[in-house]
């Protein structure tokens, strides 16, 4: 089975960056993986996705400018850098894989495997 670890989360004030870590094992083909995010009392969010098919990645318009998604292969990590942080981003960050995306990215039943999410909180 897939496995995936998010890491990396943490207080940050506004304006500053973090950088999220998404550690996956048992991964052996080809994959997509995204990040969401969770805010109290709403529903989880796409944020971002990276393909390993062709390296193409996507963004929410929320963060379009201020977080990039990256791999390393050789670490079978994925990493989101969150540059220009802002209250709003406050959240659970959760890192999320499938082999084949069907639909759309941002959709949570594309993904079948989920790491245990890392609190992200920014202050202003």
């Amino acid at each position: 089975d897939v496995q995936l670890q998010a890491s990396g989360g943490g207080l940050v004030q506004a304006g500053g960056s973090l950088r999220l870590s998404c550690a996956a094992s048992g991964i052996t083909s080809d994959y997509v993986i995204a990040w969401f995010r969770q805010m109290p009392g709403k529903e989880r969010e796409g944020v971002s996705c990276i393909s390993s098919t062709d390296g193409k990645t996507y963004y929410a318009d929320s963060v379009k400018g201020r977080f990039t998604i990256s791999s390393d292969s050789a670490k079978n990590t994925v990493y989101l850098q969150m540059n220009s942080l802002q209250p709003e981003d406050t959240a659970v960050y959760y890192c999320a894989s499938t082999t084949l995306l069907v639909g759309t990215w941002r959709g949570v039943y594309e993904y079948d495997y989920w790491g245990q999410g890392t609190l992200v909180t920014v202050s202003s």
